[in-house]
């Protein structure tokens, strides 16, 4: 049984958007769960010299919120993030404590992703620089771990539109 959907992908993608459209999908259909942005969980600076995106505090910070979540009776957890290594894969279902994780990789055109990041930064050019170079290279090795049970294209659809492909995926 799927308890657990992880939305993966590059930034700009639309993670947490289409995470709060399943959300929304996932109570109209009575699922006790939780959305968790996992960029929310390991915003810390500055970031420990051998984790430089946090890696470890997500993990550790996750693997507390979840025992608050259970311990009130969430049972469905939606996540927002990025897995760039099958290796990660076991430690983020103990961290769920999860009985089925399904994970999702989100992709758009790169037009797409330009726009959004655009719209995103447009106050911070350095920001923007670096989160455009990120896209790309973070696609490509997502892409190359090939760790997804699917991927949705998230380019045009309307969110609501996407998140209804990966609920049925799992089974909600």
């Amino acid at each position: 049984m799927i308890d657990a959907v992880f939305l993966n992908g590059t930034v700009g993608v639309g993670k947490s958007t289409i995470a709060n459209a399943l959300s929304a999908l996932a109570a109209e259909s009575g699922y006790r769960h939780a959305v968790i942005d996992l960029d929310h969980i390991r915003r810390a600076w500055p970031a420990l010299k051998d984790d430089r995106f946090n890696h470890e505090l997500e993990l550790v910070n996750l693997r507390d919120v979840v025992v608050n979540y259970r311990n009130v009776g969430i049972e469905h957890f939606i996540l927002a993030g990025v897995i760039e290594h099958a290796t990660e894969v076991p430690r983020y279902e103990a961290a769920l404590q999860s009985r089925g994780l399904l994970i999702c990789r989100l992709e758009a055109d790169a037009a797409t992703l330009r726009r959004r990041l655009r719209s995103r930064h447009a106050d911070s050019p350095t920001e923007l620089d670096w989160h455009l170079r990120r896209a790309g290279e973070l696609a490509a090795i997502l892409q190359s771990a090939a760790i997804d049970h699917f991927v949705v294209d998230a380019s045009g659809d309307a969110p609501m539109v996407t998140a209804t492909k990966v609920k049925e995926k799992a089974g909600w």
